[in-house]
Order: structure tokens, then C-alpha cells, then sequence
């Protein structure tokens, strides 16, 4: 992801970022997620053994050793703070599966509310679609029948530049994915399928987005360096246009399902987002510019000042000065110092710039700041900001909005003047599957998937050789109970074969570690019950031909 952009200190400081982009950063705040419901699957941690820590990689088959890590490191947010917000939620989000998620918050508001929302996830073709898919399939349709607009879509030119597979075998995989798609339940009538290479919207936005994307940026968030093929990068370029694809028509809130290993992309995608507005909108208390954690300091300092005024003084007393907000920094630093804290750099510039503010009248505003207008998009901002402003060569200050309504007012100057006017995308994380024989379930590696294109009596049989989180033997698996967080075959039922019956799955984990059911019996019984989601799914499949056929989606590249 990007540097945080820096401001000047002058009374026309270089751009900073907008307050999506802020967002987009605000990110890296902690949160931790302990499980305390015994049927909900472990979000924290619990996955493959010989997996990299929390090394992030959307090309790479390793999975992720302890979710924890992605609250603390990667800003990702606890899925239970906005699970109560989520009216009939999917059991994948109630049992825990779906584990994380970026400002996902604003997507169901504007569901609640009716508005505009959209849910976009893509599949790269490189081999049958397998369970492990099943859980996005099954997160756009939900969001669809919500009421958003769903887009699925065949990441073809990913496949053939990153993985090097040949279009008619992206032609045949691309196929599949999109009857099991329309088999679990996704409306083409209601929703947009595309494949990359055939889109030229995307592909002109992709142009567009990779004027903001640079070659260092590229090594610093996927390690690219001298080897990499062009094609590879511009892939990348072409996956952010994907992630903003649903609001070329009109700025939305947008969520993309996916697994973990795709954050760097989702966090890219929302920082291309800021990047691509005519205006940044933030707060801030002076004609300087300072950072978010340096307006965080800045705002204590006004707060305690303004709110304790000198003995004797009346309500419109002087207001707060830069001067004064740096001395009252500069005390909370000393006693901080008294009281063995370390030194901190971030209170330091604050003060630096509130003292080279000198007795400037600290005071809130909102602040936008000029990143890509146009001149007359600039001129139809400063007309269009009622009540009081000052104007700046590169930014223009009100006292009389608040954020969000300067943010909406900014995104309709920027829209009535060709801009785009993008929302930060959200996401959704869900856990990995375990494959059947351990470690990541892997469409490259058969033995551990089961496909969706199997036979009944395939996936009954993969079942059954399964790997499980059972004892030694019958005694200790009575006496000890079994590990149903270490089982593939218990991820089975939770992930799939229990479906929307919780009390199902969680009878399943309590008898499996109660010691009452014994590995034999409980992997006949999901061998059993995967012989009918297969058997049921061949015939949806079957069905969804003649829908598959009827779209103006070609599946037959013709290239030399």
C-alpha cells in the first residue's frame, strides 16, 4: 500500500490525503477477536500447519497461521462488531467463516436503507472450482438477494499473464466457474458476468488507474522486481479496475468477498480510489496541514483549551492560538517524560508547525484539498460552499460543514464534471478451507479438494480418505474427545454440508469433542451428505447450461 501522503506547512500545503484515503489508512488501528461460542469455527487461528505467519500473497499456496495478526497488522476489523448490524445474516458469517471486514458498515447501511450497493468478487480460471469457491459463490448471491448489484466476473487475463495458463483451457475453466456460479443461485438477469478480456470499460479504466500506479509500488506491495513480466503488473492494474468497476455508472458502496491472501489488493484498490478523486476532504484546525495523527493531537489540545478557559473570562473570550496548543503539547510531553514514557515524533511535528503557526486563531474546518480538479471543478467547489470559506491555491477551507456533508458535496461537483467520485471499496474475509489431506485446499492439487464438477460417488470417496482431528484410537477419542478445530472433515459441515442449520454444526462439534462421535461414523455421514450437494449440484449445472448460453458472454477466445 502507499505512503501517507505528507503536507507542507505553509497556508498552501502540498496535497494530503482524502478523508477515503484516510479511512483507507485508519485501517491499521487493533482489534483482537477471542471465540467464545464452541460450534463457531476458529477465526483466530487454528489453520494449516507449515502456513507463513501473516505474509500476505494473492499468487502464493500458503494460507494465513493466526487471523489474529491480520486485525493487529493489517487493520482488517472484527466481523462480531457489525455482525448485529447484518439483518438474517449467512450462516458463514454466524458460525464465524467470514471472520473480518473493511468499513463494511457502509455497505449495510445503504442496503438497510435501500440505496445503491454492490458486491463484485472475480475467479481465476487455472482449474475446476472447487468448495473452497463455494463460499464466494455463495456471498455474491446472498448480497444479491439483498438487493445488490452483483458482479462476477473470469480474471482470464490474470490466469493466462500470472499463471501462464492457455485460453482454451481458461475457455473450459471459465465455463465451469460460471455454471456453478449460476447454480448456486446467482441471477445473470439481475447481475453483470464478464470475463477481463473481453470488457473495454474495464480495460480503458485500468488505463486510467494505472496513470496513479507506479513500479515501486508495485515491488513494495507484491514484491515485484526486474523478472516480472509486464503483463503480470498490468494484471494488477486491471484487478483494481475490476474492484471499481460496479461504480462507473455511480459511486456506491461496494463490497468484495474474498480471502485474506487478496487484502494487498483490496488495500490498493482503496488507496487508487482516493487517488483517482478530483478532492480530498479532511479536518483541520489551521491554515497549515498536518497528518491525521498529528490533527489527532492537535484536536486534544483544542479541546482541553476551549473547554477550560481562563478564570473570569467570558463565553466569547479569545480563541485557542497555535502558540498555545504547542505549549499545552509540549507540558503533556513533559509529563510524559517525567513519567518514563518514549519520546514521540508525531507530538513533536505537531508542535513544530503549531509554533511556526505562531498566534494564528486555532480553529475547526473542513478542509478540501485540490488532487485532481479541473479548474472550473475548482471554481464550481468554491460557489457551490455556502456560509463562511477561505480560499487557498490548492485547498479551500469552510467553517460552516461537516465532513460527511463536505464529502458528498465534493463527490457532486467532482460527478458534474467528469470525474468518477469513487466510494473506498469494502470487503469481507472469510477463512481458508482445509484441504482434505491438510494444509490450503488448492484446485492445482485434486486430492485435496473436492470439485464441484465431482461425481457423487468421487466426493463420497474423498470423504472417506479425509484427514481428521481425531484420537489415536476409539478410548482416547471417548476419554479426550476429538479436535473438531483441527478437522477438515468438521470444517466440512460448517463450511457446507450443515448449511443454514447451526444447531446441526453444533451438535457435530460438541459430540465430536465430547468424545460421543468417533471419526468412522462421522465421516460416513458427511461422505453421505456431500454425495447429495453433488448430486443436487449436477443437476442445477445441467439446468444453468441453457441459461449460460443464452448470455452475451463469449466463452471461445480466438487467439493466435
Amino acid at each position: 500500500m502507499a505512503d501517507d501522503h505528507r503536507g507542507g506547512d505553509d497556508a498552501s500545503p502540498e496535497r494530503s490525503v482524502s478523508d477515503e484515503g484516510e479511512r483507507s489508512r485508519s485501517d491499521d488501528r487493533e482489534s483482537r477477536r477471542t471465540v467464545t461460542n464452541p460450534s463457531e469455527l476458529r477465526s483466530d487461528g487454528g489453520t494449516a500447519t507449515g502456513a507463513d505467519e501473516t505474509t500476505l500473497d494473492p499468487w502464493g499456496s500458503s494460507t494465513v497461521a493466526d487471523y489474529r495478526n491480520l486485525f493487529e497488522e493489517f487493520g482488517i476489523e472484527e466481523f462480531d462488531d457489525v455482525l448485529p448490524n447484518v439483518p438474517a445474516p449467512h450462516y458463514l458469517m454466524r458460525r464465524g467463516v467470514i471472520f473480518g471486514h473493511r468499513d463494511y458498515d457502509r455497505v449495510l447501511a445503504a442496503l438497510d436503507a435501500d440505496e445503491p450497493a454492490a458486491a463484485l468478487s472475480g475467479f481465476m480460471p487455472t482449474g475446476d472450482p472447487h468448495i473452497g469457491h463455494k463460499l464466494v459463490f455463495d456471498e455474491l448471491v446472498w448480497h444479491q438477494e439483498r438487493g445488490a448489484d452483483s458482479y462476477g466476473l473470469i480474471a482470464d487475463l490474470e490466469a493466462h499473464s500470472a499463471r501462464g495458463l492457455d485460453w482454451d483451457e481458461i475457455d473450459e475453466h471459465a465455463r465451469d466457474y460460471l455454471l456453478s456460479l449460476i447454480a448456486l443461485g446467482f441471477d445473470p438477469e439481475e447481475g453483470e458476468l464478464y470475463r477481463q478480456s473481453d470488457n473495454r470499460q474495464l480495460q480503458d479504466l485500468a488505463f486510467e488507474l494505472g496513470v496513479e500506479t507506479n513500479l515501486s509500488e508495485l515491488e513494495s506491495i507484491y514484491g515485484f522486481g526486474g523478472e516480472t513480466d509486464v503483463s503480470h503488473m498490468q494484471s494488477v492494474v486491471t484487478q483494481m479496475a475490476d474492484i471499481l468497476y460496479p461504480q462507473l455508472d455511480e459511486p456506491k458502496p461496494t463490497v468484495i468477498p474474498v480471502g485474506p491472501d487478496q487484502d494487498p489488493h483490496v488495500r490498493l484498490a482503496r488507496d487508487l480510489a482516493a487517488r483517482m478523486r478530483f478532492f480530498g476532504v479532511t479536518a483541520a484546525y489551521a491554515s497549515f496541514e498536518a497528518d491525521p495523527e498529528e490533527r489527532h493531537l492537535i484536536a486534544a489540545a483544542y479541546e482541553a483549551l476551549s473547554s477550560d478557559p481562563e478564570p473570569g473570562t467570558e463565553d466569547d473570550a479569545e480563541p485557542v492560538r497555535c502558540i498555545e496548543a504547542a505549549d499545552w503539547l509540549a507540558d503533556q510531553a513533559e509529563a510524559d517524560a517525567d513519567d518514563g514514557a518514549s519520546d514521540d515524533t508525531t507530538r513533536e511535528s505537531a508542535i513544530e508547525k503549531l509554533r511556526a503557526a505562531g498566534k494564528e486563531p486555532l480553529r475547526p474546518r473542513t478542509r478540501f484539498l485540490d488532487r485532481n480538479a479541473t479548474d472550473e471543478a475548482f471554481s464550481a467547489l468554491i460557489e457551490a460552499i455556502d456560509g463562511e470559506k477561505r480560499v487557498y491555491d490548492e485547498h479551500i477551507d469552510s467553517f460552516d460543514l461537516a465532513l460527511d456533508a463536505a464529502d458528498d458535496l465534493a463527490r457532486e461537483v467532482e460527478l458534474d464534471h467528469g470525474g468518477y467520485g469513487f466510494l473506498a471499496p469494502s470487503s469481507i474475509y472469510h477463512r481458508f478451507m482445509t484441504g482434505l489431506t491438510g494444509g490450503k485446499m488448492s484446485s492445482s492439487i485434486p486430492a485435496s479438494h473436492i470439485s464441484l464438477l465431482d461425481d457423487p460417488e468421487t466426493g463420497y470417496d474423498k470423504v472417506k480418505s479425509a484427514t481428521t482431528g481425531g484420537r489415536e484410537t476409539a478410548e482416547l477419542q471417548r476419554e479426550l474427545g476429538g479436535e473438531a478445530d483441527e478437522c477438515p472433515v468438521y470444517e466440512l459441515y460448517a463450511y457446507l454440508l450443515a448449511a443454514d442449520d447451526d444447531e446441526f454444526a453444533t451438535r457435530v462439534y460438541e459430540e465430536c469433542t465430547g468424545g460421543e462421535r468417533l471419526c468412522g461414523g462421522c465421516k460416513e455421514q458427511a461422505a453421505e451428505l456431500m454425495a447429495e450437494f453433488l448430486e443436487d449440484h449436477q443437476e442445477k449445472r445441467a439446468e444453468a447450461e441453457e441459461v449460460l448460453d443464452g448470455l452475451d458472454i463469449d466463452l471461445d477466445t480466438e487467439r493466435a
